[in-house]
């Protein structure tokens, strides 16, 4: 049976790049303002995961299926309809934080976003920090 190929990985990409080709000028201005308050409370550096994805920390996880990768513990991607952000899943209490959090929608593995302005940024601290202690308790640090 073929390994499966993790499609999304770190890399040595530019973040400040990244962030620049940004089309929208507001997305691009939230861009930077996501950058420093992941940065600010996570104390990770911001690393390019994949194309499109701006990452903070990493951890590595393992399936009971034996599937096993490396994966930010969070983050956040300025895409074309809305701002993406990512936070552990499995987590219970990242939908009870979420009930304060303002406007958003989300899925399985992501909180969709139109811009910063919708949001509590406090609220936004407490799901980084929260998605952070549970990947590290669950995976380890």
């Amino acid at each position: 049976m073929a390994k499966y190929e993790q499609k999304m990985r770190e890399s040595d990409q530019s973040v400040i790049e990244f962030i620049e080709n940004v089309d929208s000028p507001k997305k691009k201005e939230d861009a930077y303002k996501l950058l420093e308050i992941f940065e600010e409370t996570s104390g990770f550096k911001a690393k390019m995961w994949g194309p499109s994805i701006i990452g903070f920390g990493s951890y590595h996880y393992k399936y009971a299926t034996g599937h096993e990768g490396d994966a930010p513990l969070v983050g956040f991607s300025p895409r074309k309809a809305k701002i993406s952000l990512y936070f552990a899943t499995g987590d219970t209490e990242r939908e009870v934080i979420l009930e304060r959090f303002g406007k958003h929608t989300s899925g399985k593995a992501c909180v969709y976003i139109n811009k910063v302005a919708d949001i509590d940024v406090d609220v936004l601290k407490e799901l980084i920090n929260r998605s952070i202690t549970f990947l590290q308790e669950t995976y380890g640090s």
